[in-house]
Parts: C-alpha cells; structure tokens; sequence
C-alpha cells in the first residue's frame, strides 16, 4: 500500500506481491509510484498514475519465492545483556537483549548480531548509529522508530547476514513494525519481516539508495530513492519473478 502524499522511486526495482487480494497492490491518496514494473499475484488499485518502464503491468503472475527463505534464524547465546537507561551515551555490544531496547540519547551500536527478545523502541530526539550491524527481531516482538529520532545504521557486507539489517521472526505472529525517523536518518540493507506488517513511513532510504523491504505487508507513506545495484554494500540482487501466460 502506497498512500498519503507518498513519493516513492524505485530505481532498477519492481514492486512485487504474493497476495491473491485484488488490491494486492495499491496506490492511493496524494502518493506517486516510479519502479520498472509492477507485479502481482493478484490485481491493482491504481487511484493515481504510476510510472512504469515495462510495457504493462503484470497481474495472476507466478508468486516470488522468498529471497531470505534459507537465511538461518540467529540464536541466543551468553547472558541477558541490558540498555542502560540512565546513561545519554552509550555504546552496546552484540548479544542477547531479553528485555528488548527502549532507546534514548545518542546509542552507538558495535558491529556483530542483535538477538532482542522484547520489543525495540526508539524514542524522540534519540540519535542511533551503527555499522555492520544484523537485529533479529525473536518471535513477535515489532520495532517502533519514532519520527523525530535520527537512525543511521548498515548492514553488515560479508558473512552470513551479509546486507540484512532488520530480521523477524519466522515463527512469529502478525504483528506491525514501524520505521520512521528524520529526513538525514538512513537504513542501508534489507528489512526482513516475513510475518510482519512494515510501515515505512519515514522520508529517507539507505546509502545510496540502499533499502530493501521485504516483509508479510508493506505500507510506505514518506519520500524515498531506491536503488537496485547494492552489491557493494554486501546486499544480494532479488530478481523480479517471472511470469508465463497461454494465449489462444
């Protein structure tokens, strides 16, 4: 779902759905939509004109496998690690957060894997940083940024969770997350959440253009540039799927 005033571009990309619902995909409100194709496993509601490079749109196409569908679930090791939330400054390690994070003041994430076991919260004015950085998301637990905080942070670029920022739980439950942030944050690397509902709502994209969203339902309401060729920040190419009709 694209709406509100919306202005997405998606360079080199293709919107794609796996849903039989008419609506499958859908542009409303004030939104624009740029992307070389639209496809879908069932139909359109296009209430605004869409920009498009392939000659039409493409309905009752074959469903998209899972890009991620082999990526191994990270497990939890070591002791319960906590935020600290009396310190403005801090630097947190990899591990395993059982309580979840409730961030504020400036959060430097150090380089490794995340494994919450609560909810992630980012609160106003926060600013949050890191690089080479992998959270998984265990069992139904969402992630909520608030608009007025500033998050900039990379996925790793080798190893097994090389280019995926944001991982959820396979086995979790439908629940929504929720990306915000201000316009100089930036997300570089994939959004995962094959049980989720994403709201991407904020007015940026990742280095470069750098973002991929892949998730149970989208809705995008901000302004965003995405790029296809991210093979240098260590994300993998996800191909649009193909899609094969008999005509008499």
């Amino acid at each position: 779902l694209f709406s509100g005033s919306t202005s997405v571009k998606l360079n080199g990309c293709s919107v794609m759905s796996n849903s039989t619902a008419s609506d499958a995909i859908k542009v409303q409100g004030a939104s624009g939509l740029q992307a070389d194709c639209l496809i879908t496993v069932g139909g359109m509601v296009l209430n605004n004109p869409v920009t498009t490079t392939c000659t039409s749109k493409i309905t009752q196409a074959l469903p998209a496998s899972d890009p991620f569908g082999s990526l191994p679930a990270p497990t939890a090791s070591g002791g319960c690690k906590n935020v600290n939330g009396n310190k403005t400054t801090q630097t947190l390690q990899p591990g395993t957060y059982c309580s979840g994070m409730n961030l504020g003041g400036d959060v430097t994430f150090a380089p490794g894997v995340y494994v919450l076991q609560g909810n992630m919260k980012i609160n106003a004015g926060a600013v949050i940083s890191g690089s080479g950085v992998t959270i998984y998301m265990s069992g139904s637990n969402t992630v909520s940024m608030n608009g007025n905080a500033t998050v900039t942070m990379s996925a790793p670029t080798s190893g097994t969770y090389s280019g995926v920022l944001f991982y959820g739980d396979r086995t979790g439950t439908t629940t929504q997350s929720t990306f915000n942030g201000t316009a100089t944050s930036s997300l570089t690397g994939a959004i995962y959440f094959p049980k989720q509902q994403v709201n991407y709502l904020g007015n940026f994209s990742g280095k470069n253009g750098c973002t991929q969203v892949v998730a149970d339902t989208i809705q995008w309401s901000g302004n965003s540039n995405i790029n296809q060729d991210c093979s240098s920040l260590g994300m993998k190419d996800i191909p649009a799927t193909t899609s094969i009709r008999l005509v008499e």
